[in-house]
């Protein structure tokens, strides 16, 4: 989540670059949500994440093409189990998930938990790999197979989206107090208000005009909103202990200006299976 206050601006290359990047990607992502049959959209979004293993086995501390090749195929594997599972069986996946990004804030209070290069701290960060990826892919699965689902993916895609972008900006003009300096020194506490606030109004929007949310149901579905985009923070801040760990500045290089699928996707890894479970617990 780009809340920043104190990084200092890129090169006009660089500008050019993301905004070049963010043009070609970001119509695709939303042609790709609305449109695709869920089962191809299942694999491109499979195939992407199978970028973020890689690179997530990378930061960890796999060395060898070989290792990072298995683990690959084992996330590979998952995936298409989960694909043919039932209904009942994705969801429990999700779930999964859910119960590792209530567990995350943990580790991010001991930032110093697993940082050391050791067997046992590869197992622990592989482990949280398939409990990033794999029930974050399965909520999307989920979300875009149920009826009207492309259209509440895409909510949570831009309600991350305008989070970030709001962090961002309130970050730049009132950022002050550092919100994990031990983590992310760039990231704010007033980024963090402005993300709430903005996804807030954001969620309200969308779901009166684009969703037709009853007026009965705006404030739970917009409370959903603000508890999803909480959690797309800590998405962010563990994906940024994992680069720390490793001391990388980046995950990945596959798009232009903007890093890896890891540095672009670690909010929705844990804003997707809040979003999914909180539907299901609100009945909704």
């Amino acid at each position: 989540m780009s809340d920043t206050a104190t990084t200092p601006k890129a090169p006009p290359g660089g500008l050019r670059e993301r905004a070049l990047t963010a043009l070609v990607l970001a119509p695709a992502a939303i042609a790709g949500v609305l449109w695709m049959p869920t089962v191809w959209f299942a694999a491109a979004l499979g195939l992407v994440f199978l970028v973020g293993v890689w690179e997530w086995a990378r930061l960890s501390g796999w060395q060898s093409p070989a290792a990072r090749a298995l683990l690959l195929a084992t996330h590979a594997v998952l995936g298409t189990s989960v694909w043919f599972a039932s209904d009942l069986a994705r969801m429990q996946t999700v779930w999964c998930g859910v119960a590792f990004w209530f567990l995350a804030p943990w580790w991010l209070r001991h930032y110093h938990f697993g940082e050391q290069a050791r067997k046992r701290s590869l197992a622990i960060k592989t482990m949280a790999c398939a409990l990033a990826i794999v029930p974050a892919w399965s909520a999307a699965v989920v979300l875009h197979d149920a009826d009207g689902g492309p259209l509440r993916l895409l909510y949570v895609l831009l309600l991350v989206w305008c989070a970030d972008s709001c962090a961002y900006f309130a970050g730049r003009r009132f950022g002050t107090t550092k919100l994990a300096p031990n983590i992310s020194p760039g990231k704010t506490t007033a980024g963090v208000y402005g993300a709430l606030a903005g996804c807030a109004l954001f969620a309200l929007g969308f779901g009166h005009f684009a969703l037709a949310v009853p007026l009965a149901g705006l404030a739970p579905f917009v409370a959903l909103g603000v508890v999803t985009v909480v959690f797309s923070i800590i998405g962010d801040l563990l994906e940024s202990l994992i680069k720390r760990h490793s001391q990388a500045k980046d995950s990945g290089s596959l798009f232009p200006g903007h890093g890896g699928v890891l540095d672009r996707f670690d909010s929705l890894f844990a804003a997707l299976p809040i979003f999914v479970a909180g539907r299901q617990v609100l009945g909704s």
